[in-house]
């Protein structure tokens, strides 16, 4: 039972089967997708290539994928260590399924459904006592490689092993996050998730709020996503909405369905098929350019309006978020009677059920967190608002169980700490208290001691955007950990890793023509990333999420880069008019050419592939994609499951260490000189000619051809590095001289988008 799990077959190859398929391939495993015949199966693959956003890290994963039928091929699962079931969500179609696969897989082949709320026990009726034992639910939501939250639902027959085995894989390869449910209606996530939502659909229907109002007061405010409600719904769709919160309320009591009705004029809008953003109209609709919103009472469309609600303004300066709803729910306007109403009730719900749907508050919070992107779990918020506050304002009845001990024993909180219990390696960096373990700190970073003489540079800026105090902790951070002779990591504890350099700051600097002030930014940014790379202790930078431009630079230097699996790192600067100056196009032709004169006898084909990685701010999709683009090395390893990704660099950092580091002597680099300088601005050109590009494109390719060929070279030869980071600074230098860069830098700082002009 302790054997891993290496081969998976996934019974189903719709929209879900196809896509859990895709996500065991990029883990690795060796994957069999199976449905009714092998022609179906092929088509369900052919549809999950096709998705937006892609279910595959790289385009060759799908490759991995071999398919087959339950005609002629059902006798196959007997060859693997897993068997997925994930078709229609029908308790009859699974029974059927499972009963002809029962006897033909292994005695210890373990076996999950993939259900949303079908009961888990009662599809394993019927069937053999190895398979019960080795049997349990594995709810994964859409689209399974994004989606972090995975419920993992065993019954009283399944085996400790059987779980312990899934959770295992599901954590470290699958990069999960696994909660253990109970096999409860809704489990632990739609339970508590389709509450919220009844009640606030309810406190609409009175007419008391707003669309857009709501939306406002349930979004970041609250530390929910930007979609906030409404648009969440028209994105998941009202038909699904109404399957969900009746699937619930056909399994729930009497007393407890009601609480899962849904108001008539969900009812009425699914009857007009105003589904969401599958029919083009939900409860927003796109009229042009126009956002147009629905009308509760005429279920009409009208023109979008502002909330102007004064509470949000006045707590949006208010920087912790537990203190931030705390205050919202508290106040005494429209804000805070909502939140007593929706979120109040919501709350209390959850500590009532919660015995009964999860073994801990902490797998709530988690669900929630995960599933749901609340950034505060239910207990979390109990702890954060404040039992009384929170009873105060509940008129659903009796205290729940939970709460009820707290308050005969004296306790206002759930949790001592501020954080869910969890294994130590999953709070690097989460745990710091009265900053006993930071070591300096400024606004964008800190330089944080993470014990066994490893340092991490902790960035925490807004994007984590990279202007002279993070670039001041990058050297420190060098310094400090040579001096206790152990090693640096460089990581964040937000979603992005970075988004590049301050470019408001260059910005300013170009418009007064202050041209010293730039040098001498890129000067010390390519100081630090010197630095890093040439460090006397070993630096492992952990990439997560965006890390682009100056960001991607600082992962370039790295000894070994940890990265996220979901890592999406560029070179972005032609985007706003600019090369790479922090050493990445140095860093791009050493890994093109081989990293010294001769080791590739003709890197043309390296260098232009180089070239257009740069020239076209190719951003990688996944950290695979980022080993294809050159943004990543052979050596640097990727982390599935992000919570564990400071656990894992640590670990490298340990045994960089321990095998006796010492840094790379000083580099000479091949370039082509004028033939190869030649070659990509001929390609430059010929993109120009065919209308491809842009005249100011077509200087930035120029620009960029003529350093990645070393300058003005007559040959082909070999330079130092410093020879390239001078002609790094010269050209960046002379593009923030170009009115047209000004005009892409001011675009992507007010949009956020790339300008072409």
């Amino acid at each position: 039972m302790t054997a891993p799990i290496r081969s998976v077959t996934v019974l189903g190859a719709g929209t879900m089967g196809a896509q859990i398929a895709a996500h065991m391939a990029n883990a690795g495993l060796k994957v069999t997708l199976l449905d009714l015949n092998a022609a179906a199966a092929r088509e369900g693959l052919k549809r999950a290539i096709a998705l937006k956003p892609d279910p595959f890290f790289t385009q060759d994963v799908s490759s991995f994928i071999s398919t087959g039928g339950f005609d002629q091929d059902l006798g196959r699962v007997a060859e693997v260590d897993w068997i997925i079931e994930a078709v229609v969500e029908d308790i009859d179609a699974k029974r059927r399924l499972f009963e002809r696969v029962d006897p033909v897989r292994r005695q210890d082949t373990l076996v999950t459904s993939n259900t949303s709320g079908i009961p888990i026990a009662s599809l394993a009726q019927g069937r053999s006592d190895s398979f019960k034992s080795h049997f349990l639910g594995t709810h994964f939501f859409n689209p399974p490689r994004y989606m972090h939250l995975l419920e993992v639902i065993p019954t009283r027959e399944t085996l400790p092993a059987a779980l312990n085995r899934i959770v295992d894989l599901a954590d470290r390869r699958l990069g999960k996050g696994v909660v253990v449910a109970k096999d409860t209606p809704g489990f632990i996530g739609n339970r508590i998730a389709m509450f919220g939502v009844v009640q606030t659909l309810q406190a609409l229907e009175t007419g008391e709020y707003t669309i857009e109002e709501i939306d406002a007061i349930t979004g970041p405010a609250l530390g929910r996503p930007k979609s906030a409600t409404f648009r969440t719904l028209d994105i998941a769709g009202l038909d699904v909405l109404r399957k969900v919160a009746r699937s619930l309320g056909d399994r729930l009591d009497e007393e407890s369905r009601d609480a899962f009705r849904l108001p008539a004029f969900v009812e009425a809008l699914i009857e007009r098929r105003w589904l969401g953003e599958k029919t083009g109209q939900g409860f927003y609709k796109r009229d042009g350019s126009d956002i147009l919103t629905l009308d509760i009472p005429s279920l009409t469309y009208r023109p979008r309006q502002p909330a102007r609600l004064a509470a949000l303004d006045a707590a949006s300066s208010i920087g912790d978020l537990g203190e931030r709803v705390r205050v919202l729910f508290t106040g005494s306007d429209k804000v805070g009677a909502f939140l007593r109403r929706a979120l109040g009730s919501t709350l209390v719900y959850a500590a009532r059920v919660a015995p009964a749907i999860a073994r801990s508050i902490d797998e709530v919070d988690r669900a929630m967190r995960w599933g749901f992107f609340w950034q505060l779990g239910p207990f979390e918020l109990w702890d954060a608002i404040g039992l009384h506050n929170i009873l105060g304002a509940s008129s659903s009845g009796a205290v729940p169980p939970l709460v009820q001990d707290l308050v005969d024993t004296k306790r206002d909180r759930f949790r001592e700490g501020t954080l869910p219990s969890a294994a130590p390696e999953l709070l690097i960096l989460k745990s710091r208290k009265d900053g006993a373990e930071v070591i300096r700190t400024t606004e964008g970073a800190s330089l944080v001691d993470l014990g066994d003489e490893v340092l991490a540079v902790d960035l925490h800026s807004k994007m984590n955007i990279i202007g002279a105090d993070t670039v001041q902790m990058l050297q420190a951070g060098v310094r400090e950990a040579t001096s206790r002779g152990g090693a640096l990591v460089v990581a964040t504890r937000a979603g992005d890793f970075s988004a590049g350099a301050n470019l408001m700051l260059v910005l300013i600097e170009a418009q007064e023509g202050n041209w010293d002030e730039i040098d001498f930014m890129v000067r010390s940014f390519q100081a630090a990333t010197q630095a890093l790379r040439y460090a006397p202790i070993p630096v492992i930078v952990a990439t997560t999420g965006l890390t682009l431009a100056g960001g991607c630079e600082i992962a370039l230097h790295a000894d070994r880069v940890q990265a996220a699996a979901e890592s999406y790192i560029g070179l972005v600067e032609t985007g706003v008019g600019l090369i790479p100056a922090g050493g990445g196009t140095k860093e791009m032709v050493a890994r093109a050419t081989g990293g010294a004169a001769g080791v590739r006898a003709d890197p043309m084909g390296f260098v232009q592939a180089a070239f257009e990685t740069i020239a076209l701010a190719k951003v990688s999709s996944s950290a695979a994609h980022a080993r294809q683009l050159g943004y990543l090395r052979d050596h640097d390893e990727a982390t599935m499951n992000s919570d564990r990704l400071l656990h894992d660099a640590k670990a490298v950092a340990l045994a960089r260490a321990r095998d006796g580091y010492s840094p790379p002597p000083p580099a000479r680099i091949a370039v082509g000189g004028e033939a190869v300088s030649a070659a990509l601005k001929l390609g430059v050109h010929l993109a120009w000619r065919a209308g491809r590009i842009s005249d100011h494109d077509a200087l930035i390719g120029r620009t960029l051809a003529h350093v990645m060929a070393g300058g003005d070279l007559p040959h082909a030869t070999s330079v130092s590095e410093s020879h390239l980071l001078d002609l790094e600074r010269e050209a960046f230098l002379k593009l923030c001289g170009e009115r047209k860069t000004l005009e892409r830098i001011r675009h992507t700082l007010k949009t956020g988008k790339p300008l072409r002009n």
